[in-house]
């Protein structure tokens, strides 16, 4: 009979994390559990017959010694407290190994565009936050190495992720709350990179302590997905230890970067185009891609060398576009955005990259029809749509389909008026008034700026409706007004959403 082989597999898996004495009355239990412990991550086979019960103590204390080592731990050989917690912490189940490791014989892809699906979703978080956990835990790895990742939504992709209880059709079933978190296969065919996440767990937005991090473990996976085995590295995302932390300004740490790129290498040099053509769900190898019109070139960017993020409370930040996301406000500049969030304080900062893998820095307007759970992107003469974080098919398309002459080429700011269902397009001086109800320019327009914004008498770099007023940016400062009668209440810097 053969025996059928299967792709490498990693699991992510948890226990109690309380200290625990070994105590007489729990010492068979505690062993037990140390036994399987030690079967599961450092390759202990217990010998069922007693005449070598001897041969497996002395297995078990080599194993022991192995697992102390391997995590810091005094190196006894004897299954003490210490030894017990640490077992007990939250870990993925892939056997444990010094330093960044790959798998046996190294899989990987042997291509740098990979594609993923979300088969399914937990009920404990919004499908968004879902999404945007798996997108973000993507990037961590397409920005250090040249892998690209691409979402489909139907048909075989590479890496398949879904969530699940208990026997899930493949050889390792999950085993209620605690326990196993999640597994992941190495890279290869069928099965091969899908990554599968315990439904019985609970899972979290945010890093909390009735719960994990779904971000967090999602990293941990896919890492397992691209080839990556574990590091003693303590801290390190591939440590087989789950950690608890604050994911807001979350960076892959040096150790992980070392590992995936002995398997892919570092980025290309060159600079990615910008915006280009998503389509992911329906394209055909035999498709031509879009054809987009010619971008300009930055002239003082160097192509290995992106801009530094500036500091928050820079007296001098400026911003290139700004929108509400679903009760979020986003600020963009160059690569990066500041999101301001109603559900925790101060600013997380993120790469454009983080939220819309495929598209580029640059952004020149932004903003949201919240009914439509819509944002509109710009960049030179063509716009995209967005829903949360996926790009609507079909796009990009020219902004003269909005009603634009040839004459316009970029457009500098928008804003969504909630109340009216009206757009303002801000280009130079001058502005320009669209109807989201009929899809079309109103009459009458362009106008000047300051004839109707009275106390605006300049170009506008960015727009933002928020709570009855106008919010207006140029350069460093930014000009707030009435929605109602358009009259300038007052003047701040750009900054001032960041408690600077």
């Amino acid at each position: 009979m053969k025996i059928k082989s299967l792709p490498f597999l990693g699991l992510l898996y948890v226990a109690c994390s309380c200290a625990l004495p070994v105590v007489p009355e729990k010492e068979k239990e505690d062993i037990q559990f140390a036994q399987k412990y030690l079967e599961n991550f450092y390759d202990f086979k217990e010998e069922k017959s007693a005449l070598f019960k001897s041969k497996n103590l002395n297995l078990m204390s080599e194993k022991i010694r192995e697992m102390q080592s391997f995590f810091g731990l005094e190196v006894t050989g004897e299954l003490n407290s210490q030894t017990l917690d640490m077992m007990k912490q939250p870990r993925c189940g892939i056997p444990d190994v010094r330093s960044y490791s790959t798998f046996p014989l190294n899989p990987k892809w042997k291509k740098e565009d990979v594609t993923y699906r979300i088969l399914n979703y937990t009920p404990d978080m919004l499908q968004d936050d879902v999404e945007e956990a798996i997108a973000k835990a993507f990037q961590l790895w397409s920005s250090v190495t040249p892998l690209r990742f691409t979402r489909l939504y139907s048909g075989e992709a590479d890496i398949m992720i879904s969530f699940a209880s208990g026997f899930h059709s493949d050889f390792y079933s999950f085993d209620g709350p605690g326990g196993t978190l999640a597994h992941a296969y190495a890279p290869g065919k069928g099965i091969g990179g899908d990554a599968h996440f315990d439904e019985d767990e609970n899972w979290t937005k945010f890093t909390t302590y009735n719960g994990y991090n779904l971000f967090l473990v999602a990293a941990h996976e896919l890492g397992h997905s691209l080839g990556l085995g574990h590091s003693n590295v303590f801290g390190a995302l591939m440590y087989p230890v789950y950690m608890a932390r604050d994911t807001r300004n979350y960076r892959l740490p040096q150790d992980d970067i070392d590992g995936i790129q002995s398997l892919y290498g570092p980025p290309r040099k060159s600079p990615a185009k910008a915006f280009p053509s998503q389509e992911p769900t329906e394209m055909t190898p035999t498709e031509a891609p879009t054809e987009t019109s010619p971008h300009e070139e930055p002239t003082e960017m160097t192509p290995s060398k992106p801009p530094t993020r500036a500091d928050d409370c820079d007296p001098h930040l400026t911003f290139d576009a700004i929108t509400t996301l679903r009760g979020e406000i986003l600020f963009f500049k160059d690569s990066y955005v500041w999101r301001k969030s109603p559900h925790f304080t101060g600013i997380e900062h993120d790469t454009i990259s983080s939220f819309w893998p495929s598209l580029a820095a640059g952004f020149d307007a932004a903003y949201e029809i919240d009914k439509k759970d819509q944002v509109i992107f710009f960049k030179d003469d063509q716009y995209w749509a967005v829903n949360g974080y996926n790009i609507q098919p079909g796009f990009p398309k020219p902004i003269q389909n909005l009603g634009f002459s040839k004459s316009v080429r970029k457009i500098d700011a928008a804003v969504h008026d909630q109340t009216t269902k009206k757009t303002y397009f801000f280009v130079g001086h001058r502005y320009w008034s669209f109807n989201e109800n009929t899809q079309s320019m109103e009459r009458g327009y362009p106008r000047k700026i300051a004839a109707d914004f009275h106390g605006i008498d300049h170009t506008v770099d960015a727009a933002l409706q928020k709570n009855g007023h106008f919010y207006f940016f140029h350069g460093s400062k930014q000009y707030e007004v009435d929605v109602k009668t358009k009259k300038l209440i007052r003047t701040m810097q750009s900054n001032s959403w960041f408690d600077c």
